[in-house]
């Protein structure tokens, strides 16, 4: 069986301040508190511009589980 692994890693909402901590190939990224934030990521490894999007596995919610608001 030849499944394939995630390039990127949604980490669970933090219970602090709903933010999900993004890895992108097993290094952090940056901590994203909306769906356009996971979109930015991608988009400096040069992900949506060259190859689409890379395979997701989201952790503790999908991708409509988000912060209300980032921090202030």
């Amino acid at each position: 069986m030849n499944e394939e692994q995630p390039v990127v890693v949604v980490m669970p909402p933090d219970p602090s301040d709903g933010g999900r901590t993004v890895r992108i190939d097993g290094t952090p990224v940056g901590r994203g508190f909306r769906f356009e934030d996971l979109i930015e990521f991608l988009r400096r490894a040069g992900w949506l511009e060259e190859s689409g999007w890379p395979p997701i596995e989201w952790r503790g919610g999908g991708p409509e589980v988000w912060a209300t608001e980032p921090p202030a």
